[in-house]
């Protein structure tokens, strides 16, 4: 027998035979019992808190807002985008004024960018709220006389019919004005009560229902005049033509406005003012011919309908 080093083992669960015990080198003893799990982290870590900082507090805000905003947008929907006779979709004349709009806001937004305006991005903000209200106003004001001129056109044998689909562009109208004022009222109620210092919880419980009101009046007028202008009060239940010879009026309303209420023209060189002044009407109009086109062609629509 050798000395020192691995003597071998005995038989199973026995000891070793020989030697000066087992070889700490050596393949463990076999046993009964599978080798013991490793013992976890004698001190587990506590789960660190998350901290949600101002991003949490603003979803915690705006979150309970959004079924109110959702709300707001599917009434103004329901009312300024009826369906009627002469009502046509075509998807792709979306799609193509959706990717105008886009490509105009982001035209706008890089010559703002480039060359600054006059009370720099909140003025453009504010600029976009004033049209937003002012485009139906003028709709309003101004849309009464395009639709007669297109009624005066019709041949005399469709007169009658397009002045009986005038309904529901006057229920539109009727809807729309009484929504501003309804939203003046309130505001005009909730300075009232909030001046109303009497200390009295009738006086309280009004001044918060008016407030609340508005969280939801403000966003359907908002919405309202979105689809308003978009849908040009529901005309196309007169004339499927309507909308767009609509459209264009009211652009080419908005750019003389733009340019009176700002006393000039923006900033930057002569091609970039110009730019910025008509790229937006004539861009409109292009995209509104060519979907007049477009009815002539594919579905049948002419301005002197005799269908």
């Amino acid at each position: 027998m050798a000395h020192g080093g691995y003597q071998g083992w005995g038989p199973a669960g026995g000891p070793p035979q020989g030697g000066n015990g087992p070889d700490p080198y050596g393949p463990p003893p076999a046993g009964p019992y599978p080798p013991p799990p490793p013992q976890p982290y004698p001190y587990p870590r506590r789960p660190q808190p998350v901290r949600r900082g101002r991003s949490g507090c603003a979803l915690f805000l705006i979150s309970p807002l959004i079924p109110v905003i959702r709300s707001s947008r599917r009434r103004a929907e329901a009312i300024f985008n009826q369906p009627g006779p002469g009502h046509i979709a075509d998807r792709l004349v979306t799609q193509v004024q959706l990717w105008r709009a886009l490509v105009g806001a982001a035209a706008s937004l890089l010559l703002v960018y480039t060359y600054g305006a006059d009370d720099g991005w909140s003025g453009v903000a504010n600029d976009g709220a004033v049209k937003l209200i002012l485009a139906p106003l003028l709709l309003i004001f101004t849309g009464p006389l395009v639709v007669l001129g297109f009624i005066r056109y019709a041949p005399p044998a469709q007169r009658q019919l397009l002045r009986s689909r005038l309904r529901e562009p006057l229920k539109a109208v009727g809807w729309y004005v009484g929504i501003f004022v309804g939203v003046g009222l309130v505001l005009a109620g909730s300075a009232l009560a909030v001046k109303q210092n009497y200390g009295t919880m009738v006086n309280g419980l009004i001044g918060l229902g008016l407030l609340i009101g508005l969280v939801w009046l403000l966003p359907f007028l908002g919405f309202s005049s979105a689809y308003a202008a978009r849908y040009a009060f529901n005309t196309s239940n007169v004339h499927a033509a309507l909308p767009a010879a609509l459209t264009v009026v009211l652009v080419w309303e908005l750019m003389l406005c733009s340019v009176a209420l700002e006393g000039g023209m923006p900033h930057g060189p002569p091609a970039a003012q110009w730019c910025a002044v008509l790229g937006g009407p004539v861009s409109v109009t292009a995209v509104a011919l060519w979907e007049l086109h477009r009815m002539r062609t594919r579905h049948g629509v002419r301005i002197r309908n005799r269908g």
